[in-house]
């Protein structure tokens, strides 16, 4: 069969999310007014940025003559495609994100979406996370998916109150030391 009517991702659909990425069925995307501000910044600058950029060079690379040896023509459609890629997961992720102002939170001393929790684990050590949304957790700088197991174990909870994380290696007892909401903006 010719190469042309084959596709180049075989195995992976063109639209389909890599696990990691998919949320779970019947799950809302929750996202953090920042969160939904930096993909959509992202999205803007694929959009009206890099894209007409690689277009440029392809258009220009085309024009050269045989395109099958031409490298720039080659990677050009080739980062096309994952620009394209890219700029249908942001706007899927982007359409069915609920924002969420953690700001606006009446209930500051429990323990939701948006708050930075610092709490003690079995072992005495001292933690501060931040519960975000799936598409904005960095677990090393502390902002955790609100649902990853600790936020799970954390959320509705108090200061004060000892919750329990069900790991692989056993169940872990977390002491909530303290919850914070950010300032609401001054209007």
């Amino acid at each position: 069969m010719n190469k042309a009517f084959v596709k180049e991702s075989e195995g992976q659909e063109d639209d389909e999310l890599p696990e990691h990425l998919a949320l779970p069925s019947g799950v809302k995307n929750y996202m953090t007014p920042e969160g939904y501000a930096r993909l959509r910044g992202e999205l803007v600058h694929l959009m009206t940025v890099e894209r007409p950029a690689v277009v440029q060079v392809v258009s220009w690379a085309a024009s050269n003559g045989d395109r099958s040896e031409n490298g720039d023509y080659l990677y050009g459609k080739k980062r096309l495609r994952e620009i394209d890629r890219r700029m249908r997961f942001l706007t899927r992720r982007l359409d069915i994100a609920e924002v969420v102002d953690a700001s606006k939170q009446p209930n500051r001393d429990q323990v939701f979406f948006g708050a930075t929790v610092t709490y003690l684990d079995s072992a005495g050590e001292e933690h501060v996370v931040t519960i975000v949304g799936v598409d904005e957790a960095e677990p090393l700088k502390g902002r955790i998916s609100w649902i990853s197991p600790v936020a799970r174990a954390l959320l509705k909870a108090r200061e004060g109150d000892t919750v329990v994380l069900r790991t692989p290696s056993g169940v872990e007892e977390l002491e909530i030391l303290e919850v914070k909401y950010p300032d609401p903006a001054p209007q």
